[in-house]
């Protein structure tokens, strides 16, 4: 009797799980249709907002397909011991963020990112600030939290002290393009990256608001947060770049670099180009290099000529306009 009641007690668990796996089924299927519907309350209905909230689904870092879309409370039992925030990522699809810097550290230490790549979803965010008492960061943006082991803080602090000098220069070399240049934790295998501030627009949200066609000119002004650049102090680009700068400060390569480095993490961190042509012609200038063009290159033909004396036309490596340009001269 005792062996037909566990094989009962089994089935009937057989049975729920089975029930519970084709609701689940049936809400991911009501969720597309009706998933922007739900977010627009969650912005909307101040009054059954943690109501709503409950009914939210995304993918995440441990979603396996279009269908595996998980709630908010999944997502919170599922939190490290240590772990005090809710870590989210606002990306144009679903391959940018899953390619974005900004993750490096954080799959590293499997913690779970809540992809966001609606464009509603900036929106309900800045209405929806927390859930279960859990704080809702956005992982581009200042105020990130992320354990550390006592070993970790020592190398970061050791890297740090070495790299302050070079983020000086950074700092110098770019002028008003960036707020400030520290070193960074949340980086792994890129360079380096462009966070926001906290309470400002993140670059998802700057995207949005520059496509608005009736947008407000003046909001994006005070609105779009000032950028930090965070380097990581172990990449060997950063390395070099350090040792370089510590021989010798005004090195014309070094503040070539700088630049690159600030135009590749403006597209690697969601941000358009401010300046494309500038962009293209140092692009230009680097290949010349690569391939051992110069432009006053005697032993090439004609054809190779007019190429050199068209890219010589291109702006310096490390030109810039307006202030950066004052900026460049001061640390010249």
């Amino acid at each position: 009797e005792e062996g037909e009641e566990g094989e009962e007690q089994d089935d009937a668990e057989e049975e729920a799980e089975a029930r519970l796996k084709e609701t689940s089924r049936q809400y991911i299927k009501f969720w597309k249709q009706y998933g922007k519907s739900i977010k627009l309350g969650v912005i909307e209905d101040t009054s059954n907002r943690s109501k709503l909230a409950k009914l939210l689904r995304f993918r995440t870092t441990k979603s396996t397909d279009s269908d595996d879309l998980f709630s908010l409370e999944e997502y919170v039992a599922r939190m490290k011991p240590w772990q005090k925030q809710i870590y989210i990522i606002a990306a144009e699809s679903l391959e940018a963020a899953e390619a974005s810097p900004f993750l490096e550290t954080l799959k590293a230490k499997d913690l779970e990112v809540i992809y966001m790549t609606d464009p509603i979803d900036e929106y309900a965010v800045q209405q929806l600030k927390e859930y279960d008492g859990q704080k809702l960061i956005c992982v581009t943006k200042e105020g990130l939290s992320i354990e550390e082991s006592d070993e970790e803080k020592k190398a970061f602090e050791d890297a740090k002290a070495a790299t302050e000098p070079l983020c000086t220069l950074m700092k110098e070399v770019l002028g008003e393009k960036v707020e400030k240049v520290v070193v960074s934790t949340r980086l792994a295998e890129s360079p380096c990256c462009l966070v926001t501030g906290e309470y400002g627009w993140s670059a998802r949200m700057e995207q949005i608001m520059k496509a608005q066609a009736l947008r407000d000119a003046s909001m994006s002004t005070y609105m779009a947060s000032k950028k930090t650049m965070e380097v990581n102090p172990s990449h060997p680009i950063v390395v070099s770049l350090r040792q370089k700068a510590a021989h010798d400060r005004a090195d014309r390569t070094v503040k070539d670099l700088i630049w690159l480095m600030y135009d590749t993490a403006l597209l690697t961190s969601g941000f358009s180009l401010e300046e494309p042509v500038t962009f293209a012609g140092r692009i230009h200038r680097l290949i010349m290099l690569g391939l051992g063009v110069g432009d006053d290159d005697e032993d090439a033909d004609a054809g190779a000529t007019g190429s050199a004396e068209a890219l010589s036309d291109l702006p310096p490596l490390d030109a810039a306009e307006g202030e950066d340009a004052s900026g460049m001269e001061e640390v010249d």
